[in-house]
């Protein structure tokens, strides 16, 4: 690509800082695309030093860092203001991890940058700083909001090489789920997901295989009417629209290896229901990937990981999965 990726730091107590340095060591071996890391050059140095990595490091601009990437990770400064400590979160680190997220998305929706990366943050370390967010994903939707003055629902999509899931309801109270579970969001939820499969994963007529809410899929209503009243009709004109959709079905015999082959992407209704699977079966390469916004953005399927913040040993591989299926579906969007 000629345009860099945007990477942001993420909490910089967490592994973020390591997972970038070791990316870009192996970004030769891993065929990596070339980054701009959005952060502390400082935290970086200082991490580097820590555990022994050789990482030379080189302040650099959207327009320059592709040049600089194969021989210095090439930073875009963003200064932490006080001193961090791996394995230490602390809320003074929030508003160098907000401007981070700030800075990618404004570099990459004014065509600067291919795409946005995300480096793990911890949300209540950003709560003590005043950030309103249940999270990442909806933060990014209010920054596409104040670039573009539209109003998007983002969705949230986890991805590994055996199976892709998109939670209809995301970072909310288990107990609010079937409140919050409506016609319109499940509609709106399969639209933009296949819509973004097509676009910007080559999937020309997406194949989406719809779980349940209740066990056995509500047992044509014997344990719950959520999915006779409010999950199937939705699927139902949504096969009218021309979508491929097969549920609502039973969530525990939806993800062995043979019912995954029926389908391209898993709906879910609610967060652990999508979330378990992927992460069992693919936790050291899961993606998580934000559909329905103006830009593209992925990250890796995991948290900020701080107690093994100073140890060396975090494995960069989600990073590196998200890093290239961003690369991917900038190719395919450009």
């Amino acid at each position: 690509m000629t345009k860099p990726l945007a990477l942001s730091q993420g909490d910089p107590a967490g592994i973020g800082p390591e997972l970038a340095l070791k990316a870009w060591s192996r970004r030769r071996e891993t065929a990596l695309p070339a980054f701009l890391y959005l952060g502390d050059p400082r935290i970086l140095q200082a991490r580097a030093s820590m555990l022994g990595l050789d990482v030379p490091i080189e302040t650099a601009a959207p327009e320059t860092a592709a040049s600089v990437f194969a021989d210095a990770l090439p930073v875009f400064a963003i200064d932490a203001a006080l001193q961090v400590a791996p394995g230490e979160p602390d809320s003074g680190t929030a508003p160098g991890t907000i401007a981070a997220i700030d800075m990618a998305v404004k570099f990459t929706m004014r065509g600067k940058t291919a795409a946005v990366v995300t480096n793990p943050i911890a949300k209540s370390v950003l709560y003590g700083a005043g950030f309103g967010f249940p999270g990442h994903t909806e933060y990014l939707a209010e920054l596409s909001r104040r670039e573009t003055g539209t109003t998007l629902r983002p969705v949230m999509m986890l991805a590994c090489s055996a199976l892709k899931v998109v939670p209809v309801t995301i970072h909310i109270p288990l107990k609010d789920v079937p409140e919050a579970l409506t016609h319109d969001l499940i509609v709106e939820t399969i639209r933009i997901t296949a819509r973004d499969l097509s676009a910007r994963l080559g999937i020309v007529r997406p194949r989406l295989a719809v779980a349940g809410l209740n066990p056995h899929a509500g047992e044509q209503g014997t344990i719950g009417r959520e999915d006779e009243e409010i999950v199937r009709p939705a699927l139902e004109a949504l096969r009218e629209e021309g979508f491929d959709i097969a549920g609502p079905l039973p969530a525990d015999t939806m993800f062995h290896r043979a019912a995954r082959e029926r389908y391209d992407a898993a709906i879910c209704m609610y967060h652990d229901q999508a979330l378990i699977p992927v992460k069992t079966l693919g936790f050291e390469e899961g993606v998580n990937v934000t559909l329905g916004l103006p830009f593209i953005r992925t990250s890796p399927d995991h948290g900020t990981a701080f107690d093994i913040a100073q140890r060396g040993i975090a494995d960069p591989g989600s990073l590196e999965a998200a890093l290239r299926l961003a690369a991917t579906m900038a190719e395919r969007a450009a």
